[in-house]
């Protein structure tokens, strides 16, 4: 069995042609990424397909022409159409693989191994297209697979190297020429390893001289040896996208706990986190621009009692509602809404002046009236809106949800269900002062800080019948509050059981003092 030799210049000649060929299909795929090609993407992506095929297709038979065959040798042409046909199908679909926003690691190696039977495919179609009289063809089945292999690295690498090309902003002709070098000794390689695993019978020896034995088997030497570079280049192309698909992934998860670490797991709606760096940004515009923006704090109305009366998981169905349907009637260029707590939302609306604010107001407290649907029960919930306006209210975020948050419970204390405009210091002082009481309540619960005064009740005969209790508080600093300071408080805050329990205890332990004492302060 022998192999057929080359004629060097042609085998040169081969490889150019296969290399301008390349690049024109690499400038024809580089139009889908213009936007004013955008609309032809089909046409030059089919375009692109059909000459990368007939690169691989012109490359072979000009290779074919450099080997020296015996006289009488044809080529089918059904079969060298064929031959065409297959490398052209390849290629479009490879192109389409490349053309993709992504190129994730399945979808390179599958576009590689596409690709890279493709080129065999035409290799082998356009061999069995070759007849040559009295002789017949062998392959050796290791170099065939090799050819195969080569193939596909070269492939796979030149794909590699197209995605880098399509995202590069700096030396585009460069990597553009490289892409074409690639994928033309990717074609190179795979033909002459696949003409190496060609041999023909004995008979065809007496048209070889030893010198074009020599020069065949350097050419493939060399070859061979440039496409075990492109095997080592594919698998370093496979773990650098193997790497990149790991750096992108962990830039998703970073993204989104970013993203989690600024929004409300519940409502999806920006955090308090997220609050801050906003205004800051709403102040310096409207500053630059002499502009109002307002700030709504909103309080949803005995919301506990939702949660206590249906569960927790209707209190969260209802405020995930709520949220979305004021989100969804909201003005997005100019409103934000954010939760900033349990059942507490903070509205910004910028450039906005009082009575803009005031009517917004309304058009919430309207919102959030109207009837739940959650789980098959109908629920009603009201809300309780503090309005408070920058710059007029404060110059920073604190100073600015501290008085809306002050105006918010003033409308709680008027009935609720209502909205109040921040205006006044002395109403900051009383609310504030307010919220120190029931901050001191707790201490005073513990503490024991109360007192009880009886308070004598009379017959119509001005007889003793009994006793009233009254509690008092005895503050450190303020002194003895009567109950109108704190018992509100108390009932807000559900202190009032506890004290209750106290003043029932003291109550029992002091008739039992006037019954040792036989004092007839109550009735028998």
């Amino acid at each position: 069995m022998v192999h057929v030799d080359y004629d060097s210049t042609l085998v040169i000649v081969s490889i150019l042609v296969a290399i301008a060929t390349c690049y024109a299909a690499v400038s024809m795929e580089e139009l889908v990424f213009k936007v004013a090609y955008k609309k032809f993407e089909k046409s030059i992506l089919v375009a692109s397909g059909l000459i990368l095929g007939l690169a691989i297709w012109s490359m072979h038979f000009v290779g074919m022409l450099a080997s020296h065959l015996p006289e009488g040798y044809y080529f089918d042409v059904s079969l060298t159409v064929l031959s065409y046909l297959v490398g052209a199908a390849a290629s479009i679909f490879a192109v389409w693989l490349t053309s993709r926003p992504t190129l994730p690691l399945p979808r390179l190696v599958l576009g590689a191994v596409f690709m890279g039977l493709g080129i065999s495919g035409m290799h082998y179609t356009g061999m069995l297209a070759l007849m040559v009289e009295h002789h017949r063809m062998h392959y050796d089945p290791l170099l065939v697979i090799c050819s195969v292999l080569i193939a596909i690295s070269g492939s796979g690498l030149s794909f590699f190297f197209i995605f880098k090309y399509k995202n590069a902003i700096k030396y585009r002709t460069l990597l553009k020429a490289t892409v074409a070098v690639l994928m033309a000794f990717s074609i190179v390689g795979m033909h002459y390893t696949g003409m190496a695993a060609t041999y023909f019978d004995e008979s065809l020896a007496q048209v070889l001289t030893s010198d074009q034995t020599e020069q065949s088997v350097l050419l493939f030497t060399i070859i061979f040896i440039t496409s075990l570079v492109f095997v080592a280049g594919f698998a370093v192309a496979v773990l650098e996208a193997r790497l990149e698909e790991r750096n992108e992934q962990l830039t998703k998860m970073n993204k989104e706990l970013a993203t989690q670490s600024l929004h409300d797991a519940l409502t999806k709606l920006p955090n308090r986190l997220f609050l801050t760096d906003y205004a800051e940004v709403v102040f310096s515009h409207h500053r630059l621009h002499e502009q109002k923006a307002a700030f709504l704090y909103i309080d949803l109305d005995r919301f506990k009692s939702v949660n206590d009366a249906f569960g927790h998981h209707i209190g969260d169905q209802l405020l995930i509602q709520m949220a979305n349907r004021l989100h969804n009637q909201l003005d997005n260029s100019r409103h934000k809404l954010f939760r900033i707590g349990g059942d507490e939302f903070v509205l910004i609306a910028e450039n906005t002046d009082i009575n803009e604010a005031m009517q917004l107001a309304e058009n919430i407290l309207h919102y959030i009236q109207e009837t739940y649907l959650i789980a098959a029960k109908d629920i009603n919930i009201s809300a309780s809106v503090g309005i408070a306006m920058y710059p007029e209210h404060g110059h920073n975020v604190q100073d600015i949800l501290m008085n809306a948050d002050v105006a918010m419970l003033v409308s709680k204390e008027q009935g609720r269900n209502t909205y109040t405009m921040f205006h006044s210091v002395s109403d900051q002082q009383d609310v504030r002062s307010q919220s120190k009481l029931i901050n001191d309540l707790y201490k005073a619960v513990d503490e024991q800080q109360f007192v009880l005064f009886y308070q004598p009740k009379f017959t119509a005969s001005y007889e003793v019948c009994g006793v009233e209790a009254l509690i008092r508080w005895k503050h450190p600093t303020l002194g003895l509050l009567t109950p109108q300071m704190f018992i509100d408080g108390a009932e807000k805050t559900g202190l009032i059981i506890p004290m209750g329990y106290w003043a029932l205890e003291q109550a029992c332990q002091q008739i039992q003092k006037w019954e040792r004492n036989n004092s007839a302060f109550y009735p028998i």
